[in-house]
């Protein structure tokens, strides 16, 4: 991130977001809304003394995952490229009582703008990669983990933050008393592979439960329990990082935890059957991580309609063919990186997006690109003007013009993709399907018919 932030030819528009995109491979029109931070990022000097001066220090941390406290005038997360803060305008005492201002008054370099405004942004550009990451499946949604009950029942993001130095406890694993846990469940599959929730397998739960219950031995003296349904290590060196958890004294118990309780002194309880011994089991645990699954971003449909492409039953956007065309989709010059497509850890995801960036850089290069002939076309003169197609077409590529006191639909061959929806839903007939006509089919059709009936005469005769 550092590295391309500070190359020459790459412009990064954080705290950004993209509201509209038109037009077609080559030539689309991009339009960005530039958010305001508050903060003059050209004059910022990434100091950190805003952040340390704000008096508002309460605000639960979302990088953190509510762990941890940040102030009003914050750096969403340590790695951000550029280190400028924002304002959180819900948040500040001075947007919300037109009191205080002490981020102003103390910065050196006089960069902080409370007057500062979102700015729109036009770009026209041959190429979109869409690399918009995934969410984490929230473990509300399954009561039977009573995930809510005790802040001790964790998911896997929390745990990140618990075991990293940069989190709210430095490092320490640290149940919710500030002590260490002496035994700590860890449970797979939560939000995957169950029909009551999503039933993909998100890939990268199996290890990264693995790594939490390496880092708990590592860290304590707790006992780790891992509760798991069948261990997928399938990458370059995870099964023998597997063996080497199982050779640190971790306790596999071979069944889907059926239920987390809550006791009267704050413990936990969980509940499962292990299938290698055929009986129920428990384990009375300090702490539980919950392995949650990979599930599409909240906003993965938005950001679907606005680029034009399309996404799978799981809700993960959708690739043009899964083996010849795994990062293209059916949007040309849109093309896909990362788990944005699908579940993937991290050396996927790398190689997704090196293969995206390979097609974008060769689509660029050739200067010119070869569309099929195989698309719609209208007849102006039998359009009535009902736009039926235009909310029909999937790709876009219809648009209504005006011309003499009423209009015609008009298709942008560019973005076509000749699927007939249009062709069949017209009802003045004003669309036909170029090289795909009613009567070059009929005409097919007799030809085979016809052929056959000789090659029956021919035998029979």
């Amino acid at each position: 991130m550092m590295d391309a932030g500070r190359h020459p030819n790459i412009e990064l528009l954080t705290y950004s977001e993209v509201e509209e995109v038109s037009g077609y491979i080559g030539k689309f029109q991009v339009k960005v809304r530039k958010k305001a931070r508050h903060v003059n990022a050209e004059l910022c000097t990434e100091c950190g003394l805003c952040q340390e001066k704000c008096p508002q220090k309460t605000i639960p941390s979302e990088f953190d995952q509510g762990m941890g406290k940040r102030s009003a005038i914050y750096v969403p997360f340590p790695q951000a490229i550029p280190r400028v803060p924002v304002i959180d305008t819900e948040r500040c005492t001075y947007f919300l009582t037109q009191k205080c201002r002490v981020c102003e008054k103390l910065c050196p370099a006089g960069a902080i703008d409370f007057e500062q405004e979102d700015e729109t942004l036009e770009l026209e550009v041959g190429a979109v990669i869409v690399a918009t990451g995934f969410a984490q499946f929230r473990a509300e949604e399954l009561p039977q983990y009573n995930r809510s009950l005790s802040p001790d029942i964790i998911d896997g993001l929390q745990f990140e933050r618990l075991s990293s130095t940069t989190g709210p406890t430095e490092g320490e694993i640290l149940t919710s008393e500030g002590v260490p846990p002496k035994r700590v469940a860890i449970i797979h599959c939560v939000g995957a592979r169950d029909e009551h929730s999503n039933v993909y397998c998100s890939r990268v739960c199996c290890m990264y439960a693995l790594k939490h219950a390496h880092l708990v031995r590592d860290k304590t003296d707790a006992e780790v329990y891992e509760f798991y349904m069948d261990i997928r290590a399938s990458g370059k060196g995870y099964e023998e990082f597997y063996t080497r958890v199982q050779e640190e004294d971790v306790y596999f118990v071979r069944g889907r935890a059926a239920e987390v309780t809550v006791l009267e002194d704050g413990q936990l309880m969980v509940l499962a059957e292990d299938t290698i011994l055929g009986k129920p089991v428990s384990a009375k645990v300090d702490m539980v991580v919950l392995g949650s699954a990979m599930v599409p971003q909240g906003d993965s449909g938005q950001v679907a309609s606005t680029f034009g492409i399309g996404r799978s039953e799981d809700g993960f956007f959708l690739e043009a063919h899964p083996k010849l065309r795994p990062v293209e989709t059916n949007t040309d010059g849109v093309f896909l990186a990362g788990a944005c497509q699908s579940p993937r850890d991290v050396p996927d995801t790398v190689a997704h997006a090196d293969a995206a960036a390979g097609r974008c850089l060769s689509l660029l290069s050739r200067g010119e690109v070869t569309i099929s002939p195989t698309v719609a076309v209208v007849d102006e003169r039998l359009c009535s003007a009902c736009r039926v197609c235009i909310d029909l077409c999937p790709y876009t590529a219809i648009s209504f013009i005006s011309q003499d006191g009423s209009g015609t639909a008009r298709i942008n061959e560019a973005l076509c993709k000749g699927c007939g929806t249009c062709v069949a839903a017209c009802p003045a007939a004003a669309i036909k399907a170029r090289h795909f006509t009613d009567g070059q089919i009929y005409a097919e059709i007799v030809g085979l018919l016809h052929g056959s009936e000789h090659e029956v005469a021919e035998v029979t005769g």
